[in-house]
């Protein structure tokens, strides 16, 4: 029997990797895929744990080699979810999540029509501000970048199948857990 796949996206500081941590401590069964990008690495952030960090010339040669199932530019960096990372997983029957960019989304839904996609939302796009500026990560620019691509991605996020707005923890995670349990 084959694994599920979840497409799970979000703007950024919508509390995606919080929910999916949160998630997949309670649901061992189920894998994270990770994915491979070009920005540098957050503060805590290791390499093969959190994504595999490239370069963009690395990036560009697995794309044009058709490693990725899906991959995307955001702010000037590239993101990408490697064909066979998600292959065995789900031949061993396994659930994967991935966290991807709305454009990786669209392009999965295009080769994987089976995968459910879920939307996180923030509360609001104050709430969205506040989150992006307390989380001390990210430049100003960087900030403004995100908020105003955060307006088309949550224009996006309508044609998934399910969205959670992440108001609390408890009740995003609550809700996850639901899509999850539906067979």
């Amino acid at each position: 029997m084959n694994g599920r796949l979840f497409k799970i996206a979000g703007c950024s500081g919508a509390g995606k990797d919080t929910l999916i941590a949160k998630f997949l401590e309670k649901n061992p069964g189920v894998e994270r895929s990770i994915s491979v990008t070009t920005r540098q690495p957050r503060r805590g952030e290791k390499d093969g744990a959190d994504y595999f960090f490239t370069s963009k010339d690395e990036f560009k040669k697995s794309a044009d080699s058709g490693e990725f199932l899906e991959w995307a530019e955001f702010c000037g960096n590239f993101y990408g979810t490697k064909k066979s990372i998600v292959q065995k997983a789900l031949e061993k029957g396994r659930d994967l999540i991935l966290k991807i960019e709305v454009q990786g989304a669209k392009q999965i839904k295009e080769k994987m029509p089976e995968a459910k996609s879920i939307f996180i939302m923030p509360p609001s796009l104050k709430v969205l501000e506040e989150r992006l500026r307390n989380r001390h990560t990210d430049s100003e620019e960087d900030v403004l970048k995100r908020l105003k691509a955060a307006e088309a991605e949550i224009e996006a996020g309508r044609k998934f199948d399910y969205t959670i707005i992440n108001d609390t923890i408890e009740n995003a995670l609550e809700k996850l857990q639901n899509i999850f349990d539906k067979k």
